[in-house]
C-alpha cells in the first residue's frame, strides 16, 4: 500500500517558483525526519532537503539559497517551495520518511524546468 505520496509537480519555466508536497499515511508513524531528494535523467539520486522532526532543515548547497523545506505541526507532511528554477532543477522528485524502523519512500513526482 502506497504510505507516501508527493504531488505538486509540473512543467515551469525557468525563474518561476514551485511547490511540492509530501504526505504520509497514518500508517506511517514515529517519523524522526522527512525531506526531498531528485533524481535527473541518466543521473543518480541526490540529496536536496531535509527536515527534523524538530523543524531543523539541511540543504543541498545547490538549492539552499533558493528552497525552502518545512512541515506541519503534525509532523507526517513536508513541503518544498522552490524559487528561481532552471533547467538543471528538472527531475524527479522522491519525498523520504525516517523512522526508527526503515527509511520510507514515496513513488515521486515530476518537476520540469524549461528554458
Amino acid at each position: 500500500q502506497v504510505q507516501l505520496v508527493e504531488s505538486g509537480g509540473g512543467l515551469v519555466q525557468a525563474g518561476s517558483s514551485l511547490s511540492v508536497s509530501c504526505t504520509a499515511s497514518k500508517m506511517v508513524t514515529g517519523i524522526q525526519a522527512m525531506g526531498w531528494y531528485r533524481q535527473a535523467p541518466g543521473k543518480q539520486r541526490e540529496f536536496v532537503a531535509t527536515i527534523r522532526s524538530n523543524g531543523s532543515p539541511n540543504y543541498a548547497d545547490s538549492v539552499k539559497d533558493r528552497f525552502h523545506i518545512a512541515k506541519n505541526k503534525v509532523g507526517n507532511t513536508v513541503y518544498l517551495q522552490m524559487n528561481s528554477l532552471n533547467p538543471e532543477d528538472t527531475a524527479v522528485y522522491y519525498c523520504p520518511a525516517v523512522t526508527p524502523w526503515r527509511d520510507l519512500w514515496g513513488p515521486g513526482t515530476q518537476v520540469s524546468v524549461s528554458s
